[in-house]
């Protein structure tokens, strides 16, 4: 099968892994809860204004260099919600960025918590 976009990040070494520090940084700041189901991760924040700014930028950071990513931030119950996805070639990419962002946060070391669900858009 063909995607319209390119599954392939477009990142040299050294710039992903300053990528990848910045989103365990925010993880580490404030998630506090990830899930996972059918390969599309859910992350949800505390939804402090430094948090959301840090996660829009994140967020067009990676539609520059990873266009084929499907991300969405949203707010719901009180918190900030990053939904993130990708076609399954592109799934490993999806997987390791959502493992940066709960590297070293709490969210890593406690269970999985009953989130309220936001409606589908």
């Amino acid at each position: 099968m063909t995607y319209p976009k390119p599954v392939a990040c477009s990142l040299g070494a050294d710039d992903l892994q300053t990528r990848l520090a910045e989103i365990a940084g925010v993880g580490a700041a404030g998630l506090i809860a990830q899930e996972e189901n059918e390969g599309r991760h859910t992350l949800r924040f505390r939804p402090d204004p430094a948090t959301r700014r840090r996660l829009e930028a994140i967020v067009a950071a990676e539609a520059d260099c990873c266009s084929f990513l499907e991300l969405d931030l949203a707010e719901c119950g009180g918190e900030l919600v990053l939904s993130l996805a990708a076609p399954e070639p592109g799934q490993t990419i999806a997987d390791e960025l959502a493992s940066a962002f709960v590297r070293g946060s709490w969210a890593s070391r406690a269970p999985r918590l009953a989130s309220p669900r936001c409606a589908e858009r």
